[in-house]
């Protein structure tokens, strides 16, 4: 029988096992004209909120000085890139309405600050993606005052115009008008009145959007996460504002001029959908491995069944999720796994602040297939601030200890710290063995050092009608094989499969999970797997 030891010796581990951990694999060379994103494959990515994360100055709004002086913390957690959030010149707080895409926000400090994070990131081994919001500009931005202000501007065409309202509606549901009034004139805006959308039909626009993107490309980010990716060209009412024909075909165009000028340039986006609306979006994987529109796509459907079935307790909905994940995607796309993310409610508030949920939703997100995303301040669990509050409150600061102000700022925080933050904060977890914080750094160092983990296929195995809390499944790359399998219930489960290779090396697992051979049974194995419990086994 193999019984695995508690969690909190493998914890005390961690350090000795970080220091002997495998690097990553550098990347592959590619195709002419083709993708060079190996270093993506697998990688552990960290969206940051800048505001929210770190103050260098005392301004109480967190900025490029503050996430360098964090950057240590975030390599010895295993971050691989950082994701952040809109850093261009806004109006708002949150940056999803630019106004200068040449300009970093001054509030996070100047162009040398980022660049000296840029640097100093990629000293550390970690890689950079901004967030590049180009579907919609801010109702402020130059392009679209001079648009605004006549029939005949040079601009006018940049936006999209016509002189009656159609009525048309978001198409994702309610009574939100899609077409806003100035002046004697309309112009379309999918979110609001204060995002108009470019006019991607006209060649001007496309030929700037490409400009842009090979100026940061220069400026040394590592690629782009691209919001509202699928409303970029509509056609009409209702579902002919999203997934148009005219969409997909400047997605190619600008994936190719960014192969063009860096291969190894991510491209990951946000297609809100489900799994047959976000696969096209890949393009032909026949005339360019990985697709020639969007290489990188972020699972949604697997976010919601992960923490759909952690809440009811069933495995059955992420079974399924697994099952069309390997029947739908094609072979060798990057597909990016995430619990939440900046628009959603952190997982905390959504498992109500049950922590056996909480804490097996870390190893479910790394034990999947993909390069997941974490959400900051996930890693300490951080809970949402009140409901009312809308989207900051899914975005406040980080406190990195119990101090007046949580060691994110000297100031005023431009927003309030969480409840229960001063135990709930990166010092006090860093000091407890068993924390969340100390699971998710194990966690992705052993996935890190696994090549069945990081880049394997993902293998169904049967599910017991006994035990539906149960999902177990095989991880396997050339020269590994990974057995994965989590205890999504509220009670201990026992279940039996059947291997080919004895389970003999325990990578991970929870306290007094065990693994009996059955007599009599070749390769038959008991499982017993506790109460929200997860065990990692490399098959011999």
């Amino acid at each position: 029988m193999i019984r695995s030891p508690a969690l909190c010796t493998l914890a005390l581990l961690c350090g000795a096992f970080v220091a002997s951990a495998a690097p990553p694999a550098q990347p592959a060379p590619a195709a002419p004209g083709g993708w060079q994103l190996e270093w993506a494959r697998g990688a552990v990515f960290y969206e940051v909120f800048v505001r929210s994360f770190a103050d260098s100055n005392g301004d109480g709004v967190g900025d490029f000085n503050g996430l360098t002086s964090k950057l240590d913390y975030l390599r010895d957690l295993g971050v691989e890139a950082l994701w952040l959030m809109p850093i261009f010149e806004s109006p708002s707080y949150h940056g999803y309405d630019t106004v200068d895409y040449e300009k970093v926000d001054s509030e996070y400090g100047t162009q040398e600050d980022f660049d000296r994070l840029v640097r100093e990131a990629h000293r550390r081994g970690i890689r950079i993606v901004l967030d590049f919001v180009i579907n919609h500009t801010g109702v402020d931005h130059p392009w679209f005052v001079e648009s605004a202000s006549s029939p005949s501007s040079p601009k006018r065409d940049w936006y999209v115009w016509r002189k009656d309202d159609p009525g048309w509606t978001q198409p994702w549901g309610g009574s939100h008008a899609t077409w806003h009034q100035k002046g004697d004139a309309y112009y379309y805006g999918i979110f609001w009145g204060g995002m108009p959308d470019l006019n991607f039909r006209n060649p001007e626009v496309r030929a700037e959007v490409k400009r842009l993107a090979s100026l940061w490309l220069s400026r040394g980010v590592d690629g782009f996460r691209l919001d509202a990716a699928r409303h970029i060209v509509e056609k009409g009412p209702g579902d002919q504002q999203n997934d148009t024909p005219e969409t997909h075909a400047f997605w190619r165009e600008f994936s190719a001029y960014v192969r063009s000028v860096r291969p190894d340039a991510l491209l990951v986006g946000e297609v809100w959908s489900d799994t047959q609306h976000i696969v096209p979006y890949y393009g032909s994987t026949a005339r360019l491995p990985g697709g020639d529109e969007l290489p990188m796509l972020f699972n949604f459907p697997m976010a919601e069944a992960m923490l759909g079935s952690l809440q009811s307790g069933d495995a059955a909905r992420l079974g399924s999720q697994l099952a069309e994940l390997s029947a739908a995607y094609p072979p060798g796309v990057l597909e990016a796994p995430f619990l939440a993310n900046h628009d959603q409610l952190r997982v905390a508030t959504q498992l109500d602040g049950q922590e056996g949920k909480i804490r097996l939703a870390s190893s479910l997100l790394l034990t999947l297939p993909g390069t997941p995303f974490l959400y900051y301040g996930e890693e300490l669990g951080l809970p949402n601030g009140p409901k009312e509050e809308g989207d900051p409150g899914k975005r406040r600061p980080l406190p990195w200890d119990g101090s007046e102000k949580g060691g994110f700022t000297q100031g005023k925080p431009w927003a309030p710290l969480v409840e229960g933050w001063k135990k709930q904060n990166v010092a006090a977890e860093l000091g407890d063995t068993g924390s969340l914080l100390h699971r998710y750094r194990l966690l992705i160092h052993v996935r890190r050092a696994s090549p069945a983990l990081r880049l394997g296929t993902v293998r169904m195995l049967p599910r017991s009608k006994e035990a539906p809390s149960v999902v177990a499944f095989l991880r396997e790359t050339e020269g590994e094989r990974v057995l994965v399998v989590h205890n999504l219930g509220a009670e201990p489960a026992t279940v039996s499969q059947t291997l080919a290779a004895a389970p003999r090396e325990l990578l991970f697992a929870d306290p007094d999970v065990t693994a009996t051979a059955e007599p009599g049974k070749k390769g038959s194995w008991k499982l017993a797997i506790p109460a929200y419990s997860t065990a990692v086994w490399r098959l011999r």
